[in-house]
């Protein structure tokens, strides 16, 4: 009798998620075990990115640069937008169905029992996965925290935390010295550890002096600076002039690719990489929903600005485009973020705020948005500030595009869920 085909990727999806009681569970205890017997082992050049923001811009660049170099490429990242085969990409493709559900069927086989998240039960599946490919380098962004992540199994030849700002802080503590300690556990002894934030916290330095890490500093071991044209990288031993903006846009991309290019730079005996290279990887990386500008009239903006630091970034390149008329606003996010910091630092740069519904049980309700931004000081009625629930953030985006003018913008903003409805219904 022939074997039953195995199940497609989305019954696999569908039935990881019920495998664990809790959506997040930090630990290492769990998915260490599974890993042991799996005997994972990457053999190959590893960075791990983590941060609060700039994470998946930092992965981005780095994949962009190293395919450039002519590596190959091996690059695991979360959340996914539309189909969840963007997470895990070799060689700038995303895997095929089949190669996922064969590495979900082992670590399956070796969980035994054991209780994963769907977090760590799709680790474990893409590092399988690049541990039969075995490309050139890989690069794993941390998901959440850094400490306890399920990324944080592998001791990274290099590692980067982007930026540190509050999120999550029922996980990762309410100041930043906390969040800062817990990123910095991707940090290894004697190893590069980049921090690419200007103003990091002390707990960062001293656990990255405790335990001996190779720590580079932005504005102490490397730098950048930039005019209108374009824009140079200064590091312990490598400069990089006259470079042309990255292809993602944003005035915070430059810190990204600073830190990025410091990585670099750190292992260039390991993956030397030309100036052609970093100068074709600036030109050609790709990321949706950072600051994303759709094409047509009016102007759409997409970004996953889902907490008050990257609210803060998201208001700063608003500014940087000019004059508009008008500034719509379609608005989605889960319920235990700092929604009232998000809306504080957009207050005075969005007119007409569409909140909306979104799917699962941490949304938000767009009634219950629509609350936070009246008490914000949010006018529900007006020709110049208003606010209009929506039932999706694809329905909200053709209202606003049915209210809006040529000399008017729209920005879809908040959650990634917010952002892949957009997304999916353009594909």
């Amino acid at each position: 009798m022939a074997e039953a085909a195995s199940p497609p990727l989305a019954q696999w999806l569908a039935r990881i998620e019920g495998l664990h009681p809790r959506t997040i569970d930090l630990g290492l205890v769990r998915v260490r075990e599974v890993a042991q017997r799996l005997s994972l082992s990457l053999p190959c050049t590893v960075i791990t990115v983590g941060g609060t923001n700039g994470k998946g811009s930092t992965c981005a660049l780095l994949e962009a640069i190293l395919l450039a170099s002519g590596y190959r490429v091996g690059l695991y990242t979360s959340p996914h937008l539309v189909r969840f085969n963007e997470r895990v990409r070799l060689d700038g493709v995303p895997v095929e169905d089949a190669a996922l559900v064969e590495q979900f069927e082992a670590v399956e086989a070796a969980r035994a029992g054991v209780s994963l998240t769907y977090f760590e039960f799709t680790t474990l599946a893409a590092l399988r996965l690049f541990q039969q490919r075995a490309p050139d380098v890989v690069v794993l962004e941390v998901g959440l925290g850094g400490r306890l992540d399920a990324v944080n199994l592998v001791d990274a030849d290099c590692a980067i935390v982007t930026s540190i700002d509050l999120d999550h802080a029922e996980y990762l503590g309410d100041t930043r010295e906390q969040v800062g300690w817990e990123k910095a556990h991707i940090f290894r002894p004697g190893r590069p550890a980049i921090c690419s934030d200007p103003m990091p916290p002390d707990s960062l330095l001293r656990y990255a002096e405790s335990i001996g890490a190779d720590l580079w500093l932005h504005g102490r071991d490397f730098n950048h600076s930039g005019d209108r044209q374009q824009w140079g990288y200064g590091g312990r031993r490598q400069r990089r002039s006259g470079m042309a903006y990255p292809a993602l846009r944003g005035a915070n991309q430059l810190q990204n690719a600073a830190g990025a290019l410091a990585a670099l730079e750190a292992l260039r005996e390991r993956l030397p990489v030309t100036q052609q290279a970093v100068r074709e990887g600036l030109a050609m990386v790709e990321l949706p929903g950072r600051f994303q500008v759709l094409p047509g009239v009016p102007v759409v903006i997409l970004d996953v600005a889902h907490n008050p630091h990257a609210a803060a970034h998201l208001a700063v390149n608003l500014d940087a485009m000019g004059s508009f008329r008008a500034t719509f606003g379609v608005f989605g996010v889960m319920r235990d973020k700092d929604v009232d910091g998000i809306i504080a630092a957009l207050r005075h740069r969005i007119d007409h705020w569409l909140p909306v519904d979104l799917p699962g049980p941490r949304a938000a309700g767009a009634a219950w948005i629509a609350e936070r931004l009246a008490a914000a000081g949010v006018a529900r009625e007006g020709a110049k500030s208003s606010i209009e629930c929506h039932a999706s953030p694809a329905a909200a985006l053709a209202a606003a595009r049915s209210r809006a003018g040529g000399n008017d913008r729209i920005v879809v903003f908040g959650s990634f869920l917010t952002v892949a409805d957009i997304l999916a219904a353009r594909a």
